[in-house]
């Protein structure tokens, strides 16, 4: 029998989650949506009435940053569970009202404090005893990077290593909005995240780099060779903590030209800072004014072409013999805007949150306590993934674009 849910953010991935729930009755039973902005949740629940699917949305205002607020909310309706796709700023509040009313937990992104540009999972891994305590699970990072990309490395281990030794995530998006400068996701996180130093894990250390300053192009199925850029994620954090084997793990994306030169021009002109500075009178951040004048990622997916490819390449042992594997999903924008009038960033980060969600549901994934996806058993997450639009595929022992 399906459980009730209440989803947390009405942007685009917001969008995704919602009509995906709202596809699956065997799964859930209700669906809630609240933003701080309830005219962005009218808007979703109008258009999952009009497409026809089986579960009606229903929609409440909230501000995430009000604890009181949340657990009023989370008293009214009674969830089994919320699916914060709010801001990572709004983690803790939404896991202090969880814990404080009796609520499941997860997210797809890990907190980091609104006045630093640094995120780690450290804050969220210290409600394990809290949650544990409480009879709660949280399931943290469980969009596509982090998310999917822990599962996936899950799945090598289980099924293709004995030791896993070296990771490379790699991530592209070779679509086309049609746009002279646009993020895919809230352009106030994904500034913070390219602009702050890279880093990696290599030999049992954190190894710190200058922002943008390593790069290559790696070829991508169906897509070809793309300029990647070595990246800090957070799914390397838990990835390394979970399979010690690994010897080295690192995050690579790809950025147009076109992109780095207009990021280049805000970040010179200041235009990407996060203190605030006063204008008229007035505290205005920065970056938080050009998140105000940018396109919303949500409304790309219209005219979006092309496809996006995500995958984990990985070099390790299995009885004595080198092996590598690489795992890899390739998703077209257009198909994800026919499904549910999305972009294919929103679409990877908004199917594997219901997943993840469902089998929190159906008691497959449970477990009091506060965990990351990579802890649990990835064979029924990767079925999942195949019959909700995000099929996998698989290459063993060929060559990797990496050296060793």
């Amino acid at each position: 029998m399906g459980k009730k849910v209440i989803i947390i953010g009405a942007g685009g991935v917001g969008n995704v989650v919602a009509k995906k729930c709202a596809m699956n009755p065997d799964y859930f039973s209700e669906v809630v949506l609240a933003s701080r902005t309830l005219k962005k949740c009218d808007a979703i629940a109008e258009e999952c009435k009009k497409i026809g699917l089986p579960i009606s949305v229903q929609t409440r205002q909230v501000d995430a940053d009000d604890v009181p607020a949340l657990v009023q909310l989370f008293n009214q309706e009674k969830p089994f569970m919320v699916i914060n796709v709010a801001l990572p700023y709004q983690d803790l509040t939404i896991m202090d009202a969880c814990l404080a009313t009796g609520v499941h937990y997860l997210d797809t992104a890990n907190y980091e404090p609104k006045d630093v540009a640094k995120f780690e999972y450290s804050w969220q891994w210290a409600y394990q005893e809290r949650f544990k305590k409480a009879g709660l699970m949280a399931l943290l990072g469980c969009g596509f990077d982090p998310g999917v990309t822990g599962v996936y490395t899950a799945y090598a281990n289980k099924h293709y290593f004995d030791e896993m030794h070296y990771l490379d995530i790699i991530d592209c998006n070779a679509g086309d909005h049609g746009k002279a400068f646009a993020t895919n996701f809230n352009p106030e996180i994904n500034i913070r995240e390219i602009t702050q130093k890279g880093k990696y894990w290599e030999n049992g250390e954190w190894v710190e780099i200058d922002a943008m300053s390593i790069h290559k192009p790696i070829s991508y199925p169906n897509i070809g060779p793309k300029e990647s850029y070595l990246l800090y994620h957070e799914e390397l954090e838990s990835l390394v903590k979970n399979f010690p084997t690994i010897k080295r793990a690192r995050f690579w994306m790809t950025f147009g030209q076109a992109y780095l030169t207009h990021l280049e021009v805000l970040q010179n002109v200041g235009m990407t800072s996060i203190h605030p500075i006063k204008f008229n009178g007035l505290d205005i951040v920065p970056l938080e004014f050009l998140k105000a004048v940018l396109p919303e990622p949500g409304t790309l997916g219209e005219n979006y072409s092309g496809q996006t490819s995500i995958g984990c390449q990985i070099k390790g042992k299995k009885d004595n013999s080198e092996v590598t594997y690489y795992v890899y999903n390739n998703c077209h924008h257009a198909d994800c805007y026919r499904e549910v009038q999305a972009q294919g960033v929103s679409y990877t980060t908004g199917v594997p949150a219901m997943i993840g969600a469902s089998l929190m549901c159906e008691g497959v994934w449970f477990q009091p306590g506060v965990y990351n996806v990579e802890e649990f058993n990835p064979d029924p997450f990767m079925e999942l993934l195949n019959i909700h639009g995000l099929p996998w595929h698989e290459e063993v022992n060929g060559e990797l674009p990496h050296t060793y």
